[in-house]
């Protein structure tokens, strides 16, 4: 029952509540990006984070460090966190864990099917994978030739399954094909985790209903902006917005018409909570998109912790932490490819 949360919520969720809360103070803050876009070395950026949670993580590391090595301990950090909260938890918080996880394995799915299209090694595809979306028959999805083999050998027994339904064709797969999937399992994942929130009620309902409202809006600008000169159909196109969402109904039907980004821009600027995104954009400009719409994420994302006595703290840390790597990952390439004008343009500050 809404509202009454706090007579009950504690007794399961109060410990893994005050351990996601104290992981987020952890969280790197703007006087620590400051320092960090002023280093000259990938060594000097080490040495900072050595200050920070990630030390233990790093210390280790012997010269000369890649930005591979940056990337893949922070993340270890937190692939940590989240398995530590997992075995602590109950349900229905374990299954909300899992859920979160969800998006990973679509993408580490993908990423191994398009990669085995263009003949890569597996074992070298395993590695860029990410740890969160592993699953044990991940390496026989390089045997699949289409959709129909992808599920009946591999994917029947992992938690996308249910997603796969819209999607088995025979077609062979092929980089449309594989974009497509990748869509489809997305929108069947998103309306999946939608309703189980829906289902838990209360306060976690009501944040992660924005907060999944705004995902779907934003895979579907980008969808329309991607498959804008593509052999995409206007019908296609729509069967790949979620159906929920600020922009679901009639914005779904205007995007799916929109020829061009600017056509995008005059659909999405009848949206209060989008017009600021778009007016920091000048016309014809996608570029800044992807970075415009990270703020306003973020800036959701940071919201959910005023509010106490719910799951979506759990999502927003988890979203908190992976923007923080994309962060640490932008400044190291920039420092390691010697680009330091450029260190400010992708940095999204969290707090």
């Amino acid at each position: 029952m809404y509202g009454f949360e706090a007579l009950t919520f504690n007794i399961h969720g109060g410990y893994l509540e005050a351990i996601v809360r104290g992981y987020r103070s952890g969280l790197l803050t703007a006087a620590d990006y400051n320092n960090l876009c002023q280093c000259e070395t990938l060594d000097d950026i080490k040495m900072h984070l050595s200050a920070t949670e990630y030390g233990p993580y790093l210390q280790n590391e012997p010269s000369p460090l890649h930005t591979t090595t940056i990337v893949e301990k922070c993340t270890l950090k937190l692939v940590d966190e989240y398995k530590h909260m997992l075995t602590q938890a109950t349900e229905p918080l374990s299954t909300f864990l899992e859920y979160i996880t969800y998006g990973h394995m679509i993408d580490n799915v993908v990423l191994i099917v398009t990669g085995t299209l263009h003949e890569r090694d597996v074992q070298e595809l395993l590695e860029k994978c990410h740890p969160l979306g592993m699953f044990d028959s991940i390496a026989t999805l390089a045997v699949a030739q289409n959709m129909r083999e992808l599920y009946r050998l591999v994917l029947v027994d992992t938690p996308l399954a249910p997603y796969f339904s819209e999607c088995i064709t025979s077609e062979d797969l092929d980089d449309m094909n594989i974009e497509i999937m990748r869509n489809t399992l997305y929108k069947a994942y998103l309306e999946d985790f939608y309703k189980f929130c829906q289902k838990l009620g209360g306060a976690t309902a009501e944040i992660m209903s924005d907060l999944l409202a705004f995902e779907a809006d934003r895979r579907a600008v980008n969808i329309t902006i991607n498959s804008i000169g593509t052999e995409l159909t206007r019908d296609d196109r729509r069967k790949l917005y979620s159906n929920f969402g600020l922009l679901y109904p009639y914005g779904h039907e205007e995007l799916a018409i929109c020829e061009d980004i600017d056509q995008v821009r005059g659909v999405m600027e009848k949206y209060p909570p989008y017009q600021s995104i778009f007016s920091k954009l000048s016309y014809g400009e996608s570029q800044m998109l992807d970075k415009a719409f990270y703020e306003e994420e973020v800036k959701r994302l940071c919201l959910s912790f005023e509010q106490q006595f719910h799951y979506a703290v759990f999502f927003a840390y988890m979203r908190l932490r992976e923007q923080e790597i994309r962060n640490l990952m932008w400044i190291s390439e920039c420092v390691a490819q010697n680009q330091k004008s450029r260190v400010h343009d992708s940095v999204v500050l969290i707090f």
